[in-house]
């Protein structure tokens, strides 16, 4: 599955990598709710890294109601995502909320702040 990417030179573990990609991809419906993921060993195949790397992402994906799981069928987008949205959106704002905390903290004004909001917003 092309959609699913790591950055090999990035300092994120790939596990994290992996979790956080698939999430984004269910959050913003790019993986539908019950499509259907890789299985462990296609996916490390995919992105020549371990099984067990996958297995793990998978573990924490699953736990964090992102994927469930069928026995002997595979791993599954989940259907109901409002729980992981409500995280998702929370872990955004207290991101947001610190990084204007820094740039107060350096001096950038409102207006600067204001025109990088309106800058990536497009």
């Amino acid at each position: 599955m092309s959609k699913i990417t790591i950055d090999v030179k990035s300092r994120t573990p790939i596990f994290e990598q992996l979790r956080h990609n698939i999430t984004e991809l269910a959050l913003s419906g790019i993986l539908a709710p019950d499509e259907q993921l890789p299985s462990v060993r296609a996916l490390a195949c995919d992105l020549a890294i371990n099984p067990n790397t996958i297995q793990k992402a998978y573990a924490e994906l699953e736990r964090d109601g992102i994927i469930y799981s069928l026995p002997a069928r595979g791993s599954f987008i989940s259907s109901d995502l409002s729980a992981a949205a409500s995280s998702a959106k929370a872990e955004a704002r207290n991101s947001v909320s610190n990084a204007i905390r820094q740039a107060k903290l350096l001096g950038i004004s409102k207006e600067e702040l204001l025109e990088l909001l309106n800058r990536e917003w497009r």
